[in-house]
């Protein structure tokens, strides 16, 4: 059976050494995982949140980041230099409290959507290609992976769908580069979301999941069971990762365009998405 874990943004942003109080209410619903939202890594105390996870009997095996307007490894000097320093300060942060891997949109900023001339996006595409061999080079001598992120079209130009991440992943050519595929961007961009799955294959390192409408897992029109044959069918053995907004976490729901109440409660979406991923047949 896969783990189960929740995204902290659903309740906090940012993620700060004094959120682990939301880890005895995660272990009580009975989440496996918890990933972490890391906008700061280097305010973070990874002893404490160590601590704090062994106490709720929670692993963090997934960190998530944040790739905020400046950092950006297609973007300007300024935006490239802070990307990197981010992403490497990020890697330090899961060796330090026992994670494995680092995911998100690693390559761009997060609302960077505006189509290019064919070679201009070739050269950004070499700019990420060569940072993301550093990176993983990094990563690898810390024993962690990273994890590339498809956006949808209204959040990214660059990376939109599974077969982009795998060419990009190609390129790069580094045994610890794997993609990370979200429910939501997937409805967006997939033609079928089962079969962008079974393209991952053995390089899928996380999914995240959730309602066609950023809401609950399961109370939405994504057809679950074919998700659910399509991981049984690749064998993966990763994480089903909840990650859904609400209006009340304010930066969050403006960068995710989260303007009302989807579901009651980010209570509701990690309980009763929690329940539902529990029954789907991987």
């Amino acid at each position: 059976m896969n783990t189960i874990g929740i995204n902290t943004f659903l309740f906090t942003s940012p993620f700060t050494n004094d959120s682990v109080k939301w880890f005895e209410k995660f272990s009580s619903w009975g989440f496996d995982t918890v990933e972490i939202a890391a906008e700061d890594p280097l305010s973070l105390d990874g002893e404490l949140i160590k601590k704090a996870l062994a106490k709720y009997k929670l692993k963090c095996s997934t960190v998530c980041a944040a790739m905020g307007p400046d950092r950006d490894l297609r973007g300007n000097d300024d935006q490239q230099k802070e990307g990197l320093a981010y992403l490497k300060a990020t890697i330090d942060f899961v060796e330090k409290i026992g994670a494995e891997m680092v995911v998100g949109p690693l390559y761009s900023s997060v609302g960077r959507a505006d189509a290019v001339p064919e070679n201009e996006y070739k050269a950004q595409e070499k700019l990420v290609v060569a940072h993301l061999k550093t990176l993983c080079d990094y990563a690898a001598s810390k024993n962690v992976k990273l994890a590339i992120e498809p956006l949808n079209r209204f959040e990214t130009d660059f990376i939109n769908t599974c077969d982009q991440g795998l060419r990009l992943i190609e390129l790069v050519n580094k045994h610890n580069l794997f993609i990370h595929l979200d429910t939501f961007h997937m409805n967006v961009e997939e033609k079928k979301l089962d079969e962008a799955i079974r393209k991952a294959g053995s390089k899928l390192g996380l999914l995240h999941t959730c309602g066609s409408d950023r809401g609950t897992p399961g109370k939405d029109h994504t057809d679950w069971q074919s998700i659910g044959k399509a991981l049984h069918d690749i064998q993966y053995k990763g994480q089903l990762v909840i990650e859904s907004f609400t209006p009340e976490v304010k930066v969050i729901a403006k960068a995710a365009s989260i303007w009302r109440n989807i579901e009651s409660s980010g209570e509701e979406i990690a309980i009763e998405g929690l329940a539902f991923l529990r029954k789907l047949k991987v």
